[in-house]
């Protein structure tokens, strides 16, 4: 089936209506998608042309009504991405090509899997996506762009995306997932009984250092406790220096306490009798079925209370929710020995290039079965069996 369309190109998410984005975006059910979390990026300029993020959405319209989506990014660094592209870069040097500015999908600063372009459940998916294809490769074309990348996406778009001559990066990250437990106890009958006494043993360290684990969510969750988190993230990114990542400003941690964002917040507070006088903080975004680790930081250095706030606690309050998966954030082989195992995430490129494109052809095959054997090599150390 055809359709009369209108493609509309956004330099900022207040150009579309909350309800109109929310009505594609809702049935996909990932908060990192929704328009108040993108929005609160913007306003808050933790996204923004100051800081190499210019969004360029892109939508398609039939009358007035919104029927397709592809939020999308012209960057001009490659920071906040959390896949390092920094070869590419230097092959596009070695050819003479200018790597920046690049058009990127994905939700900002968050290496979130499922990004996919979002359609009307009424029209034919295939179709539209091809159309947002072809008006994405004519603009990068038209605006000499050497190419146009889709970052983490949902693994069911990723075949499709092939078939068109995109190509496939693969990448590594973490996640939990439920076997089906009760209890805590249950999850610690999966490990060895050297992990199950050496869990078991951090933990107790946690009491020993007398903190009690406050969880927040709803209204729990106030102005105050939110510039208390800003300020942990900040703390904690500083201690990075030039590496510390620190992408989010104030006001966007103040935007979370919208009923429509806190909905979706989990903070973990680590305290020694008063949780308005936190010790350190965690910070976990949820939907009904996943909770993903986002950000924390400590006052204090007090052995064991990251692994406490950032795997434990977030583990143990998913089970009791009935949360089936919990992806607790980029980086980090230590989380391969308490409970997450290492699982492919995919990028999709495509070159504007026709060099480039070839020798990347050639290489990234071989790459991604690199990055496989190491995912291989590294759950197969897990003290515990993966299911």
């Amino acid at each position: 089936m055809k359709y009369s369309i209108n493609a509309q190109w956004h330099k900022s998410i207040k150009e579309i209506s909350e309800n109109q984005w929310n009505n594609l975006i809702d049935h996909n059910s990932l908060p990192f998608y929704k328009w108040n979390w993108l929005f609160a990026l913007e306003q808050s300029e933790s996204v923004s042309p100051k800081y190499g993020w210019q969004p360029i959405h892109l939508s398609l319209w039939e009358n007035d009504r919104i029927i397709a989506l592809a939020p999308l990014y012209l960057k001009n660094h490659s920071y906040g991405e959390f896949i390092f592209d920094h070869e590419f870069a230097k092959l596009s040097v070695q050819l003479g090509l200018e790597y920046y500015p690049k058009l990127i999908g994905m939700s900002p600063l968050s290496p979130i899997e499922g990004y996919r372009f979002f359609i009307a459940k009424d029209k034919d998916e295939e179709e539209l996506t091809t159309i947002i294809l072809k008006i994405i490769d004519d603009f990068a074309i038209k605006n000499k762009l050497l190419s146009c990348n889709f970052l983490y996406v949902n693994p069911n778009w990723k075949n499709y995306l092939e078939s068109v001559g995109y190509l496939t990066w693969t990448n590594r990250q973490t996640q939990w997932n439920s076997i089906g437990e009760i209890t805590f106890e249950d999850y610690l009958k999966r490990f060895n009984s050297n992990q199950r006494r050496n869990i078991k043993r951090e933990r107790n360290s946690i009491k020993k250092a007398n903190l009690e684990i406050k969880v927040l969510n709803n209204d729990d969750i106030d102005l105050e406790m939110l510039r208390l988190m800003h300020k942990f993230y900040e703390n904690h990114c500083a201690k990075w220096g030039v590496w510390g990542s620190k992408y989010l400003s104030n006001e966007f941690f103040e935007r979370l306490e919208a009923n429509s964002l806190k909905k979706n917040i989990v903070l973990f507070n680590a305290h020694r009798g008063d949780p308005k006088n936190p010790v350190a903080m965690s910070l976990c975004i949820k939907n009904r079925e996943m909770l993903w680790g986002r950000y924390w930081g400590s006052k204090e250095i007090i052995q064991n209370l990251h692994f406490e706030l950032c795997y434990y606690s977030p583990i143990n309050w998913a089970i009791n929710n009935g949360i089936k998966k919990f992806d607790p954030g980029a980086g980090g082989k230590h989380k391969i020995r308490r409970g997450f195992q290492a699982i492919p995430c995919f990028s999709m490129h495509r070159w504007y290039n026709k060099n480039m494109e070839v020798i990347l052809k050639s290489c990234l095959p071989k790459l991604n079965n690199l990055i496989v054997e190491e995912i291989n090599n590294s759950n197969n150390e897990a003290p515990f069996r993966i299911l």
